[in-house]
């Protein structure tokens, strides 16, 4: 009962490494570079649910007005700061990358009260329990698992069934071809960014009754860049299944192995992944011909 119950529990963790690998992915497919923000991104949905919820937001009304948000400022930023640097080395992406995240950081430790203390989310399941025999499940999370498989369904049916979708499919496979064919790439770039800052919201309104709402918490992005590698770089469900991984196997190694194993497992797991399947668990072979 009890490796059920750690079982559970890193499901439950992984469900949050595994949305924020959405977003890399999904990023990742629009335009091949890589977003070292994604953890930003979350802490700052946290922070805005948090705030709205101070002002008299309920928690649902707070969570769906921060994803709206988020969504916004995401499809911004793309505007104004990702998309001039474009057509740039990657490695230049990159650290632009890492440089939106440190400034995120430090815009939010900088707003006196908020930033520099670590806040409880207040919501309504916080420290809802359910009991099946000796097994005790918490409602927190219950709806982490519930909301990422409920994302994971509206996202194969927006891929699967609206133009959007699938116009989006096109463009992460061949944006050139995509472009003379008369889809706004552009267009949807920046919208592949928003939808990757309202992923990275939802994770963070999740992780923050687990956890707490700080300006570090987006360094779990950290762990969550090992879940997009385990799973596969361009694979949705490759994100989701990696970030379980890495969860369970957190999870299992923090209370069967010595201390310190825990911090460890997510990159080890990557050398192992690395080395026996270098694409991940549903990456494709990509092959050329010279």
């Amino acid at each position: 009962m009890q490796f059920i119950q750690l079982v559970i529990s890193g499901i439950a963790q992984g469900c949050i490494y595994g949305l924020i690998a959405l977003g890399f992915v999904l990023i990742y497919k629009a335009t091949e570079t890589v977003s070292f923000a994604q953890g930003e991104l979350m802490m700052l949905g946290a922070f805005s649910g948090l705030v709205l919820m101070g002002l008299g937001f309920s928690f649902w009304l707070a969570a769906l007005a921060s994803l709206v948000a988020m969504t916004l400022f995401g499809v911004l930023l793309e505007r104004l700061v990702i998309r001039p640097i474009l057509g740039q080395p990657q490695f230049s992406i990159v650290m632009l990358t890492i440089g939106i995240g440190y400034v995120l950081r430090g815009l939010v430790t900088m707003i006196p009260g908020l930033g520099t203390e670590t806040h409880a989310l207040p919501v309504p399941y916080k420290d809802v329990t359910y009991q099946l025999g000796a097994l005790v499940l918490s409602a927190e999370q219950l709806m982490v698992i519930a909301s990422t498989v409920l994302l994971c369904t509206l996202l194969y049916l927006m891929f699967r069934y609206t133009r959007l979708g699938v116009a989006m499919q096109a463009a992460s496979q061949n944006q050139l071809a995509a472009y003379y064919m008369g889809i706004p790439v552009q267009r949807l770039n920046g919208l592949v960014w928003g939808l990757a800052a309202a992923v990275a919201t939802l994770a963070g309104l999740l992780l923050a009754p687990i956890t707490f709402v700080h300006a570090n918490m987006g360094f779990i992005g950290l762990k969550a860049f090992p879940a997009a590698v385990v799973g596969g770089f361009g694979s949705l469900p490759g994100a989701i299944v990696g970030g379980v991984t890495i969860g369970v196997i957190e999870s299992l190694s923090g209370f069967y192995l010595p201390e310190g194993f825990k911090d460890t497992a997510a990159y080890i797991v990557v050398l192992v992944m690395l080395m026996l399947k270098p694409n991940g668990l549903f990456g494709e072979k990509l092959r050329k011909k010279v």
